[in-house]
Formats: structure tokens, C-alpha cells, sequence
């Protein structure tokens, strides 16, 4: 008789996804061991072999697991009865927030998915290009009638360039988090730093006068 999976054994999967995608982070993918996730995730070997045949294959999930999520908000957006700037801000701050717990994996997107497979590379960033398709529709369908329409694209990756890299700089329990930065981001980016206003701050967090 074949032997079941245990009850918890997606949950195992995505904690072994997160500890790899923080050891790839901080080490680099070529740098990094089965050995030291294994440890990292208090593992035997064996067992983690159980979960995912090699480190090719880990590179693979969270790679691809952190871009299709990303593609699956914009699928999500288009579903949604927002247009404008209504709907550029609603975007803007819901994948913000989707990097708040995603800050390893987005670095590995970021910087490793040169070592996948040219097959593998092409599906993940195919999916990139959806998100910033969908992005690009998005600050079009705002900028509708304005000269220079053409500079969609453009102006979507300026917006990237400020997401993407927003984990190089935050820090965690910082007096700003993801929830308080994407208001921030959409001001800037739609308003101009003029437009900019700051958060309120719980009154824990406020500096001492």
C-alpha cells in the first residue's frame, strides 16, 4: 500500500520554501547547500529530499511560486470595478504589500533566476511580463488622452525600480512598514513628491518629543 502524505505537509513545503528562499537571499543560490537547509529548517537530509528532489528544484518554487502570485493579484485587479487613479493606487498598494512577506523570494527572482533552466527562465519571466503588462494597462488607462501615452512602460518600470528594491533599505519593526509605504509609493508615484504626506504613526512608534 502506497504511504500518505502527512496532514501537514504543504505546511512543511512552504516552510522549507521560506528558509531556502532566506538562505539564497543572505548566501546566493551557488553558495548555498542542501546540507545548510536542511539545517536551517531542523531536518535531516533525508527527509528534506522527501519534500524536494535537489536544490535546482527549490530554486524552481520559489521562483516561480513568488512571480505567479504576483500575476495572480494582476489577474485579480482586472476583475475589479476600479478605474483610474482609483484603481493605480488599489494596485500599487496591494503589491506592496504582497512583497511585505516576500522579501527573500523576491531577492532570489531578483538575482538568481539567472541559474534556472532556459525553459524554466522563460516561464518566470513571461509571468514578469504579465505583472508589468498589467501595470502598464493600469497607468495607461490613467494617463488616457495625455501626451506622451506611449511612455506606459517606461513609467511602470520607474515604479518597479522603487518597489522592487525596497528590501534593500526597510528594516524590520522600522518606524514604516509595507502597509504604511504603499500609500507612500502611490503618492509619489502619481503625485509627485509634493503630493507626498505622512503616515500616522501609532503613538509606540512616534519619536520622543
Amino acid at each position: 500500500m502506497a504511504r500518505g502524505r502527512a496532514a501537514n505537509y504543504d505546511d512543511q513545503r512552504d516552510m522549507i520554501l521560506a528558509r531556502a528562499a532566506g538562505l539564497f537571499a543572505q548566501r546566493g543560490y551557488p553558495s548555498t547547500s542542501m546540507n545548510q537547509v536542511a539545517d536551517a529548517c531542523g531536518l535531516s537530509k533525508a527527509t528534506l529530499y522527501h519534500y524536494y528532489r535537489d536544490k535546482y528544484t527549490l530554486l524552481v518554487s520559489i521562483a516561480d511560486g513568488h512571480v505567479s502570485r504576483l500575476a495572480a493579484l494582476v489577474q485579480d485587479e482586472d476583475t475589479l470595478a476600479l478605474h483610474g487613479e482609483a484603481r493605480l493606487r488599489h494596485f500599487i498598494q496591494r503589491i506592496v504589500a504582497e512583497y511585505a512577506d516576500a522579501q527573500d523570494a523576491h531577492r532570489v527572482l531578483t538575482e538568481d533566476v539567472k541559474f534556472l533552466e532556459p525553459d524554466d527562465r522563460e516561464r518566470v519571466l513571461g509571468k514578469e511580463r504579465q505583472v508589468v503588462a498589467g501595470f502598464a494597462k493600469a497607468v495607461a488607462e490613467m494617463r488616457a488622452g495625455q501626451p506622451g501615452a506611449p511612455l506606459s512602460k517606461p513609467l511602470t518600470m520607474l515604479l518597479f525600480g522603487m518597489i522592487n528594491w525596497m528590501f534593500t533599505w526597510m528594516k524590520p519593526g522600522g518606524d514604516l512598514d509595507h502597509a504604511a509605504m504603499g500609500p507612500i509609493v502611490a503618492d509619489l508615484f502619481i503625485g509627485g513628491i509634493g503630493a507626498v504626506t505622512a503616515p500616522t504613526l501609532p503613538v509606540d512608534l512616534k519619536p520622543a518629543s
